[in-house]
């Protein structure tokens, strides 16, 4: 993840009770449940397992969140984390450079004293959930509009935060599960000193490239280890999970502890009619651009290469997650189901009068303002989330803006990722010395200045007021050649300096953010009244008649915060043939063969060359039902007596629609072997001080 990505990662995590927000009802092995709500019974009448408190919590404290996006857990006493190598690709390119590319050729610290400082990580265990929906509740009084209720909400919970941090020291969010219905603090212990220890090659961590992303049979060595620390030392913890020498079987329950980010399972059919129509094609249109411009930039030399991997790879892999939702959404079969669902429930709540008095207006009012969206959504997106402006230095110019703004307001009125609550990790964002390469910068700046103006039209006076008579490319090249934001020194005094230092400051890039932060939040407030204001209230009406209907037996979307799924080891039939759960190493080879060895099947050099050392029959990677979504990239896979067996790095092409709808016959979450792992380590890396590390 870049810096611009990374900071905008910070500020959006006080705003994940902005995806909409649904329930969805058990079945099958279905669900992504919170950890003061498991599905105790069902999981002990499908697969005999009881689940005790006990259990719960250390796999809890065992499980950690990468707040740029990803999940992970400790697997040794001291400290150490597993996770993804994609997870890992923004400290391999910040620590890599022109002469040394670790995110080309990987990365080994045999010793505490080699392992390379992440710059920008922070990492999140969560320790305790607290119910808070009374007190959010209450907030809202009698007769007040939408628009007054989300920010009497919105202010009550920045409060319980901010009490909450002072109280305890930990950083504390209040979640919003089943989109109002629940409210939920999650207190996390946060962590800053985090160090690489491993990270393998590119080529094996993603071996086949985007023609194999999301596709099975899979033969990736996904992973990366990192280490905790706290005052110069590696934590002792004695909630971690301890590895399988074992592994799984074929049909063998396994769990899987991670951060799913968000879905949306029971949207109401206007919102998913909407996403169809509108807000995928205008979201594939903004990634189609992105890569086109990360291709060029790629293609001028090896060194740009390195540069925009990390970018590029991110976007092909939202390209194609997002083809395949709106595939799902184009899909007559699946959007017959969501109608007939949609039809149950609201012909269950009009045989009530009580309940259609209370709850039958919710959908109508929805599909009013998604219809209504599409004309002012362009802009939101283009100023407010800064599609028009790509560049490292905007995001920082308009952090500086706001938050000397917000900070001059009362807590409780500010915009909640300017709270403080967040203030530290938006700081360890806003602060950050990771490299900024100003060629590549301007031709992102230029790119996306020319797509606004494509977009919103050369005669769209915002557009006009940023120009300012210019082409994209001679107002990108003012811009980038006349900040002075790259320097740290100089970001930390303007933030010091507060509304006057701001108002002061003759920076061309803190000028061009301050000229249009009137407009951005004047189309964000719009958003809020209309959309968000709107769906707070209406989801929370259909989730409570779902409540009054299904009791406890409901599992909230997505939130980014820990989530328990559960299913078996277990393969698929895809068009008519049987796809088998694991994949080995013969495997690997066989399947480079077939494709001549040619990139993206192309091995590293060392996978060749030490080939006759591994058992070519180890598990390297296998697929089970478990629920998952992204967000949950990074999460360990374990069985029942809390052991990893596996490590969550992709979904099956079939789970591209798990946005909407989970289907077990063909879902399935996509594993490294823990078998597989410990073979890599030890015969193809020698780093056997890491492996006796899991494995002792």
């Amino acid at each position: 993840m870049n810096l611009r990505k990374s900071l905008c990662a910070i500020l959006l995590a006080a705003l994940f009770v902005l995806p909409i927000f649904n329930v969805a009802v058990t079945r099958a092995d279905e669900g992504m449940w919170t950890f003061n709500n498991p599905p105790r019974a069902e999981i002990k009448r499908r697969y005999g397992f009881d689940i005790t408190d006990a259990w719960l919590k250390k796999v809890q404290l065992a499980s950690v969140r990468f707040n740029s996006g990803g999940s992970g857990s400790f697997v040794s006493p001291d400290g150490l984390v597993m996770t993804n190598h994609h997870i890992a690709q923004d400290t391999l390119q910040k620590i890599s450079s022109e002469k040394k590319d670790y995110f080309k050729d990987g990365f080994y610290a045999r010793t505490h004293a080699e392992e390379a400082k992440a710059p920008d990580v922070e990492l999140n265990v969560l320790q305790s959930i607290e119910d808070v929906t009374a007190r959010v509740n209450s907030a809202v009084k009698q007769g007040m509009s939408n628009a007054d209720a989300q920010a009497a909400r919105n202010a009550e919970i920045s409060r319980i935060s901010e009490e909450s941090t002072k109280q305890t020291g930990l950083r504390s969010d209040v979640v919003t599960l089943y989109q109002g219905g629940q409210y939920n603090l999650y207190r996390y212990k946060k962590y800053t000193d985090v160090r690489l220890v491993f990270a393998p090659e590119f080529q094996i961590a993603f071996f086949g490239g985007d023609p194999d992303n999301f596709e099975y049979p899979r033969y990736d060595l996904d992973l990366a280890l990192f280490r905790v620390y706290e005052n110069d030392q590696p934590i002792k913890t004695e909630n971690y999970f301890k590895w399988s020498a074992a592994g799984a079987k074929d049909n063998e329950l396994v769990f899987v502890s991670g951060h799913p980010g968000s879905t949306s399972r029971l949207n109401t059919v206007a919102h998913l009619e909407y996403f169809r129509d509108f807000g995928f094609p205008l979201l594939l249109k903004y990634l189609q651009h992105q890569r086109a411009l990360l291709q060029r930039y790629s293609a001028q030399g090896e060194e740009q290469d390195r540069r925009a991997k990390e970018e590029l790879f991110g976007v092909e892999n939202s390209l194609k997650a997002r083809k395949g939702g709106l595939e799902g959404l184009q899909d007559k079969s699946i959007m017959a189901r969501k109608f007939a669902a949609e039809n149950r429930l609201r012909r269950a709540v009009a045989a009530d009068p009580q309940k259609q008095k209370t709850y039958g207006d919710a959908w109508d009012a929805i599909a009013k303002e998604r219809k209504a969206l599409p004309a002012y959504e362009r802009e939101r997106r283009f100023l407010d989330s800064a599609w028009g402006f790509n560049s490292a230095y905007f995001t920082f110019a308009r952090s500086l803006v706001r938050l000397a703004a917000e900070s001059a307001k009362a807590n409780s009125a500010r915009l909640p990722e300017y709270t403080d609550a967040r203030r530290a990790s938006l700081e360890q964002a806003l602060f950050s010395a990771s490299p900024i390469y100003d060629d590549f910068e301007l031709l992102k700046l230029t790119d996306s200045l020319a797509f606004m103006r494509d977009e919103l039209g050369a005669s769209n006076p915002t557009v006009q007021k940023v120009l300012n008579g210019k082409t994209p490319a001679e107002r990108a090249a003012e811009l980038i050649s006349g900040t002075k934001l790259k320097d740290v020194a100089f970001r930390k005094q303007l933030a010091a300096g507060g509304v006057q230092a701001i108002e002061a400051s003759n920076d061309p890039m803190i000028v061009l953010a301050r000229s249009i932060d009137a407009e951005s939040r004047a189309v964000r407030q719009r958003y809020e009244n209309e959309v968000l204001s709107v769906e707070r209230a209406d989801y929370a009406k259909i989730a409570r008649a779902l409540f009054d209907l299904e009791g406890t037996k409901l599992y909230p979307d997505a939130t980014f915060s820990l989530r328990l799924s559960y299913g078996p080891v277990k393969g698929y039939k895809a068009n008519g043939k049987l796809i088998p759960p694991f994949t080995d190493f013969a495997g690997l080879y066989r399947h480079a063969t077939e494709h001549g060895d040619k990139y993206p099947y192309q091995l590293p050099q060392r996978w060749l060359d030490r080939k006759s050392a591994l058992n070519l029959k180890t598990p390297f990677n296998f697929v089970s039902t478990a629920d998952i979504i992204g967000g949950n990239s990074g999460s360990p896979v374990f069985n029942r007596n809390a052991e990893i067996v596996g490590l969550i790095f992709d979904g099956n092409i079939q789970s591209l629609v798990g946005d909407f709808i989970y289907d077990e016959s063909q879902n399935r979450s996509v594993s490294v072997d823990s078998r597989g792992m410990i073979e890599a380590l030890r015969k193809v890396y020698g780093a056997n001080e890491v492996a006796n590390e899991l494995t002792k």
